[in-house]
């Protein structure tokens, strides 16, 4: 079919083949339990703190976290712990990850993914990929996630670095409108 050529020259394919991945960014597909009462997901279990499905990782600390609807919580970043995040398949958060690893040859890369959205899954943060998190959702959203190295806020011990909001730059954190 032939376009007027102002449509001709703004029109573009998507692609649906999706983004670039991360070295050690791992997403784990969960499976999810339904009958008439409800769902049950298993999130993971633990064999002397080992999470099957992840490998070589240790939990040491399972944490809960809420975002409140629309709010963007960014950029962190951890030189020690992995993390490993399930969102509930009823809450829809896109999680922003960017590799700032020297001498990784992914770094500088940038992933972006819903989590939650319907679907049942892990997502494995590996040290040193920055990371964070905006709900898309129109309420409070939950965050559950699993760490191999506990938390502490004394400055000598934390393991908790920021970088700013819009260290991507503040588009980042807007819908694609393709």
């Amino acid at each position: 079919m032939k376009l007027t050529p102002r449509a001709e020259d703004a029109y573009s394919l998507q692609s649906y083949q999706g983004g670039a991945s991360i070295e050690g960014v791992e997403i784990v597909e969960l499976r999810r339990f339904n009958d008439d009462a409800g769902s049950m997901t298993e999130l993971g279990r633990l064999q002397a703190g080992m999470l099957d499905g992840v490998d070589g990782f240790e939990a040491a600390q399972i944490n809960f976290s809420t975002l409140e609807a629309g709010a963007i919580k960014a950029f962190h970043l951890h030189r020690r712990q992995t993390d490993v995040w399930y969102v509930p398949p009823a809450d829809r958060i896109m999680l922003v990850l960017s590799d700032q690893r020297e001498g990784s040859p992914t770094a500088e890369t940038t992933m972006r993914l819903m989590i939650g959205d319907g679907r049942s899954r892990l997502v494995r943060i590996p040290p040193g990929v920055a990371h964070g998190c905006r709900n898309m959702g129109t309420s409070t959203a939950s965050i559950i996630y699993f760490c191999d190295v506990q938390f502490s806020p004394e400055p000598e011990s934390c393991d908790e670095g920021r970088l700013p909001w819009d260290w991507l730059g503040s588009e980042i954190w807007e819908m694609s409108r393709e």
